[in-house]
């Protein structure tokens, strides 16, 4: 794609993972502008080629595509319908891309809103995290319109090597909920097997990679040592609103919810050493 046929993009919370994209946004030619509430953020942002900006209106008026990555439903909800948010100043056919991890009803009802003003929602959660993120190498869940996907695959296609549509908008976010879901209930998982055969006197290095080699293998066995459990109880609450709003009853899920309350403590402190050589 031309320069000039380049979307201008725009990134609302360019911190770890959105300063990461923002690079290989910048390094692929568009031209970038940030917004985030830490000043230090900005001043990577800056050095990293974006221009910067201290609102998402200013955003908004800068870029005909903005990607949002803030941490939380709320925070999301005040980016695009704030006093000084994106969608008041976004010219109509511009398209706000959410790739925070959010309630699937949280997208649904902002596209609602936003095509009343003639922009639309991609739904775009992001996975594989940080490293992924440095490497280009993330996979998108996305859900939306047909012709909006594709112009998000141009964007997209910078910091992922994947791109996946799975259907409407709230589907992407359906896909990162049940993917963390499966991550937590392996991590969970791993603790427990980890415990059980720590009491037995086997060295669970050895154990780890014979595991790797069979069904018990997983991503978070592979990638135990990046395992922290920092966002595991704001996924596993997206999945208990999706549970209770389905009206079913769940009980591997729920326990799941409840552990890993004390997981990011047990391995920061004292987690199985399946990693130990």
């Amino acid at each position: 794609m031309s320069d000039e046929k380049k979307e201008r993009v725009g990134i609302v919370g360019v911190g770890r993972m959105g300063l990461a994209m923002l690079k290989h946004l910048v390094r692929h030619g568009h031209h970038v502008t940030a917004c985030d509430l830490d000043p230090k953020q900005l001043d990577k942002a800056r050095e990293a080629g974006a221009a910067t900006v201290t609102t998402p209106a200013e955003v908004a008026r800068a870029a005909s595509f903005v990607i949002i990555g803030v941490g939380y439903d709320d925070e999301v909800n005040e980016v695009v319908l704030g006093a000084n948010g994106l969608l008041a100043d976004l010219a109509p056919g511009s398209i706000i891309a959410v790739s925070s991890t959010a309630k699937p009803d949280t997208v649904r009802a902002l596209d609602q809103r936003t095509r009343t003003q003639g922009v639309d929602v991609l739904d775009a959660p992001i996975c594989r995290g940080r490293f992924a993120a440095d490497d280009g190498t993330l996979l998108a869940m996305v859900g939306g319109k047909p012709d909006v996907v594709e112009r998000g695959r141009a964007v997209y296609r910078c910091f992922c090597s994947d791109y996946v549509h799975l259907g409407d908008v709230g589907h992407g976010q359906v896909g990162k909920a049940m993917n963390n879901l499966l991550l937590w209930i392996n991590a969970v998982g791993l603790i427990e097997a980890g415990r059980l055969a720590e009491s037995t006197g086997i060295d669970l290095g050895k154990l780890r990679e014979a595991l790797l080699m069979s069904s018990g293998a997983s991503d978070a066995l592979k990638e135990w040592d990046m395992i922290t459990f920092t966002w595991a109880l704001k996924d596993m609450q997206i999945v208990a609103d999706m549970t209770d709003r389905a009206g079913l009853s769940l009980p591997i899920t729920g326990a799941i919810k409840e552990l890993v309350k004390d997981a990011r403590r047990i391995k920061a402190t004292s987690a199985p050493k399946w990693t130990a050589t």
